[in-house]
């Protein structure tokens, strides 16, 4: 599957700081961001079936 590239509106704290956290341990902020989305919608299937 491709990849696909999007505009957010957030808190500049937050951002910031969720920034500066996934520096410190190496990760990516969008993969944390796609890994949420994910998360968030295997959790609504669940609560469907």
């Amino acid at each position: 599957m491709g990849r696909k590239t999007v505009a957010l509106s957030l808190d500049e704290a937050i951002y910031e700081n969720h920034q500066k956290y996934c520096e410190k341990h190496s990760m990516i902020l969008s993969r944390k961001v796609e890994k949420f989305m994910e998360a968030e919608s295997k959790k609504k299937r669940d609560d469907n079936d």
